[in-house]
């Protein structure tokens, strides 16, 4: 499991670990990892290569100065870009020019970073707000128009490391070396972006962090353990019946998109009630159909409803008066009355992209996307329902808001077609109906799907139909 901390969290862990080390041996532990990182990114060849240090006033440039400190032992050319010279960690400035580094204004820095091999980013630490200031978001400017290799200290100096959120300009990174535990903005959109590829140097905080994190992303070993396997007594009430209540004579192939994904995601059955029978079982006659409606279409663990049904409230509202958990997905989100979804005793799951989440919660979607983490927990708050926020990182909230927010970033860019969400629909209506929790269900759900796309598309366009087809693959990948 891959965990993440907010802010006050890893400064308490941090001053905890500092109260049992020497004086600053935390930070060389960090400047070490960040060195050895570096060297890396200029594939170990250190010697002759130009570095430049974009270094603020808080630890981030202390990190950034005693990391350039040993690579100008290594016969680097290291020149630090000083933004604050009076608040500039002295120690670590004295490490560096001892070194043989050099210093530089950031008035005179553009030579020296149109020539650099690599820019180390120490502008702002864990405890920036807000947008770079001016003379930061020039150098910003300029590091992104050189050929350098960026690498960010810790997190993209100007994104919010609590919440993902990028309000003005931020350093976009080749990679980012992050020290204990990740932050939240590392993992979710849009500040993921700017982060690139992310690597974790362990500097013994995790004796000191609590341990539930504010965030936590899935992994292979995760998923694989969580993922239901039949055993010899299996029948197929005892792996899960779904039902899917979806599609409509309009849109006959979000029913079938969602049996698809039900039937490749374990499901012991599907039964299917709506308007799309005829293109259902023409494509899948093992699916069992009723035109009797939710509540007397027979047995039933968990109900899907929602993807294509179009204008007719009956089903979703069927579904949500049974006892079984219920996924509400695409027009079944519009549908479904808040207060019934609020007073369920059986678990909910909620699946909205962003224009849907906007749509419930009342405000933009620029409003969702720009603070998805708030989003996905405003509205697993106002449904009292666990909620997956679809998008390029996927997020899952549970309606307690001490459960850390999941967040998965498996998926790729050619998952948005049209119909990719209505086989997730079905995924992960399978796997309520075989008895995973709803946080449980959303998360493998979407960790599934995502590396399902990326087996269906191979670096070329898929359709929704070949990421449902592409889940065994996926399943046998993560379980083998």
């Amino acid at each position: 499991m891959r965990s993440a901390h907010r802010v006050e969290t890893v400064r308490t862990a941090e001053r905890t670990l500092m109260d049992r080390l020497p004086d600053g041996a935390l930070m060389q532990r960090a400047a070490a990892g960040l060195a050895a990182a570096c060297a890396d990114a200029l594939r170990r060849r250190v010697y002759g290569s130009r570095v430049v240090l974009l270094t603020g006033s808080g630890d981030n440039g202390g990190d950034a100065l005693y990391a350039g400190a040993r690579l100008a032992k290594r016969g680097a050319g290291v020149t630090a870009v000083l933004l604050a010279p009076d608040r500039t960690h002295a120690a670590g400035l004295k490490a560096l020019l001892r070194a043989g580094g050099t210093t530089a204004t950031p008035s005179t820095a553009a030579a020296h970073i149109h020539h650099a091999d690599l820019v180390l980013d120490g502008v702002v630490g864990i405890g920036g707000k807000g947008g770079l200031r001016p003379e930061a978001a020039r150098l910003a400017d300029l590091v992104a128009a050189s050929p350098a290799t960026v690498v960010a200290v810790d997190l993209p100096s100007g994104i919010e490391p609590d919440t993902g959120e990028v309000r003005g300009a931020a350093v976009r990174a080749d990679l980012t070396v992050t020290f204990g535990t990740h932050k939240p903005g590392l993992l979710i959109d849009p500040a993921r972006e700017y982060a690139g590829s992310v690597r974790l140097i362990d500097i013994g905080l995790a004796s000191t962090l609590p341990a539930t994190p504010a965030l936590e992303s899935l992994q292979h070993a995760d998923v694989a353990a969580l993922l239901p396997r039949p055993s010899q007594e299996s029948d197929k009430y005892r792996r899960g019946v779904v039902g899917i209540a979806a599609g409509s004579t309009r849109y006959p192939g979000a029913a079938v998109l969602a049996v698809a994904g039900a039937l490749r995601g374990g499901a012991g059955a599907v039964r299917y009630v709506g308007a799309a029978t005829d293109a259902v079982l023409a494509r899948f006659p093992e699916t069992l159909v009723s035109n009797t409606g939710p509540k007397k279409a027979g047995r039933v663990q968990a109900w899907v409803a929602g993807p294509g049904a179009g204008d007719d409230p009956a089903p979703v509202a069927e579904a949500l008066s049974t006892d079984v958990p219920v996924l509400l997905d695409a027009d079944g989100l519009r549908l479904a009355d808040r207060e019934t979804v609020r007073t369920r005793r059986a678990p909910t799951l909620l699946t909205p992209h962003a224009g849907e989440a906007a749509a419930l919660l009342g405000i933009s979607r620029e409003e969702v996307e720009a603070s998805r983490l708030t989003a996905v927990r405003d509205l697993a708050r106002a449904y009292d329902a666990t909620v997956l926020l679809k998008g390029s990182t996927t997020l899952i909230a549970a309606p307690d808001p001490d459960t850390p927010v999941r967040v998965n970033a498996t998926g790729t860019p050619w998952l948005a077609t049209a119909g990719s969400g209505d086989v997730l629909s079905g995924l992960a209506g399978s796997l309520l109906a075989a008895g995973l929790c709803a946080l449980d269900a959303a998360s493998v759900a979407a960790y599934v799907h995502g590396l399902a796309g990326r087996y269906a598309a191979d670096g070329a366009p898929a359709g929704a139909h070949d990421v449902a087809e592409a889940i065994p693959a996926a399943w046998r990948d993560i379980t083998t």
